[in-house]
């Protein structure tokens, strides 16, 4: 029986969630990095050292989600960590008075509803592991006095997955499930750009904190930097 700790962190492939992937596998953890393109993922895969292995995970297809679960469950009879690092961040060029219908959809469908149902998808993988822990990526731009009406679909779309924090505690914390929101900071990815001040190792570092080494009584809370902030 393998012992071993075992984590999954979608969009794996790059920026945080490849350092995130890095850095649980560097404490031991039998990584599962997912993302929608697998050439990508299976490549990003197979550079980083310990033991990762790729899934193929569309957050924004419920099919694919379906499908993943179905994979994993062929590797895997229990989860310890689902990292929900997947997201996209489409708004340039509008704001909230310009924003179409169909951007906050397409926003929504990757960055809130893909956690919630990938998280459906794997709770009977959560429910077998002792201590079960999922991590949320936020953002500032999901705290109610960081939203900024030049970046509509994405603000809001964190500032949802912070509420469906709130609700998945209340569901989950009986069954001995942690989750939490994390705000990695303006990190130096291909989504934050080069001028961001963060560095991807202090972007992921909270992220991989709450899955390993935070007390799992913390539950339900909203974390930049180690410490709790406000929603």
């Amino acid at each position: 029986m393998n012992t071993r700790k075992i984590a999954l962190v979608t969009g794996g492939n790059r920026g945080i969630g490849k350092e995130i992937v890095r850095q649980l596998a560097a404490k031991g953890f039998r990584v599962v990095l997912t993302a929608r393109d697998p050439k990508a993922g299976a490549k990003t895969a197979s550079t980083v050292k310990g033991d990762v292995e790729f899934l193929a995970l569309d957050v924004a297809d419920d099919r694919s989600i379906v499908q993943a679960a179905e994979d994993f469950g062929k590797r895997s009879d229990r989860l310890d960590v689902l990292v929900n690092n997947a997201g996209i961040y489409p708004d340039e060029g509008f704001n909230i008075l310009t924003v179409p219908r169909e951007l906050l959809v397409k926003t929504f469908q990757s960055n809130t509803f893909g956690a919630i149902r990938v998280i459906q998808a794997f709770l009977p993988f959560l429910s077998r592991a002792d201590q079960a822990r999922i991590v949320n990526l936020s953002s500032g731009y999901g705290e109610l006095g960081g939203l900024s009406s030049g970046v509509p679909s994405y603000c809001l779309s964190k500032l949802t997955l912070n509420g469906a924090t709130i609700m998945l505690d209340q569901a989950l914390r009986n069954g001995g499930i942690a989750v939490n929101s994390v705000c990695p900071g303006w990190v130096r990815t291909d989504m934050g750009g080069p001028n961001a001040p963060t560095p991807v190792e202090d972007g992921a570092d909270t992220a991989v904190w709450l899955a390993t080494e935070a007390p799992h009584s913390f539950s339900g809370k909203f974390f930049r930097q180690r410490r709790e902030i406000s929603w």
